[in-house]
């Protein structure tokens, strides 16, 4: 059994990353039958993403978790058309899932200025209503947060993710010696020469059986999701989470890592991926990175050593491997390159599929009919 102290648990209680709002449309206003005068629509009430912005502020700010649009105007001599309600706007952060309560995505706010729609107001009384308004739409959502970075590292507890964070960007993550070092996820900035910039997500520590539930199980796994790119970090002389559980190895770590993201979402295995291998400042290092590598060159064989419930059904491909230290700085600016290498060449690949993609769609809308026929032969 983990223990985690009192203070940690309200740290991490302070770090809001869902909330469940109750949302309202503005109902329509009336109606006046002996001049045809339509009412005002009701106010609509809009998610939107802004800069800045967090889930426990909104859940401060508005205890009461209600967003209730403005009812339209009454029509009258003075104004047949009555006037809209007010619309009311959730300011949320980016890299936002919005659903409602039986689970449907309504819609993602991922940039500054995204805004989504979640509750109509009612119409105004008009002539096809007998005059009469409707009512505003009602619903209760859920604000999903879900990390986005470029990168995300992926590790079980103590394999320096934090100290790897502080030594690459300007972050200052709590290191201490417990396994549950990392709460709250922490975002850190590589910076370059050229003033470009690589945001790093530091994922709490996974456990076995993280993709049930276990230890923090779901509550930060969904966090992969929303990253570019996925870090490995291991323990170059293995991990052991407690005196009675089983010790593992380096690459053991490695298939239990894989394993633990396929059972949550095999597709996260897709992502390209970085392997570090960290704490190359012990003694016993360059021993244990030969074994390691060894196995690495030969996964399929290797993996075929363990039993079946620590070896994933898909090995993990990766784009680089860098024997690192987080203490001394040993590989570290190797991996700051690398890091950036495989994030353009991403965006590359990404851009050329977008635009064949767009290219493709343009080719489908265009009708035939309309396609010059200059410098073609004409039918006779």
């Amino acid at each position: 059994m983990v223990w985690i102290s009192r203070a940690c648990l309200r740290k991490y209680g302070n770090f809001v990353d869902n909330i469940r709002l109750y949302v309202r449309g503005g109902s329509g206003g009336m109606g006046l039958p002996r001049l045809g005068g339509n009412g005002g629509n009701g106010g609509d009430v809009c998610v939107v993403a802004k800069k800045g912005t967090t889930l426990k502020q909104i859940k401060d700010k508005h205890p009461n978790k209600r967003f209730i649009a403005g009812v339209g105007s009454n029509s009258c001599i003075h104004a047949l058309r009555g006037a809209k309600g007010e619309d009311t706007q959730v300011f949320t952060p980016t890299g936002i899932s919005v659903t409602t309560d039986g689970g449907r995505i309504l819609g993602e706010l991922n940039c500054e200025g995204d805004r989504l729609l979640v509750a109509r107001g009612g119409h105004g009384g008009s002539l096809h209503s007998g005059f009469l308004p409707s009512k505003g739409q009602t619903r209760q959502i859920r604000l999903d947060l879900k990390l986005i970075a470029d990168l995300g590292l992926v590790g079980f507890p103590n394999a320096g993710k934090s100290s790897l964070l502080t030594a690459l960007s300007h972050a200052k993550p709590k290191i201490a010696s417990y396994p549950f070092t990392t709460l709250r996820p922490e975002i850190g900035k590589i910076m370059y020469d050229d003033h470009k910039q690589v945001s790093v997500a530091d994922l709490p520590g996974l456990i076995e059986g993280a993709h049930v539930n276990k230890g923090m199980g779901h509550k930060f796994l969904k966090h992969v999701e929303r990253t570019k790119q996925l870090m490995f970090v291991v323990d170059v002389c293995g991990f052991q989470l407690a005196s009675n559980t089983p010790f593992r190895s380096a690459f053991e770590t490695v298939l239990l890592l894989t394993k633990e993201l396929e059972l949550y979402k095999e597709e996260l295995l897709d992502k390209p991926a970085i392997l570090v291998i960290n704490k190359m400042d012990l003694p016993e290092a360059q021993g244990q990175l030969r074994e390691l590598e060894a196995h690495l060159e030969n996964q399929e064989e290797s993996s075929h050593i363990f039993p079946e419930d620590v070896t994933p059904k898909t090995l993990m491909r990766f784009m680089h491997i860098v024997p690192v230290s987080a203490t001394t700085g040993l590989g570290l600016p190797l991996l700051k390159s690398l890091i950036r290498q495989s994030l353009e060449e991403q965006d590359v690949i990404e851009t050329e599929g977008q635009r064949s993609e767009k290219l493709l769609k343009l080719r489908r809308e265009v009708p035939t009919s309309s396609i010059p026929s200059w410098g073609f032969p004409q039918p006779t």
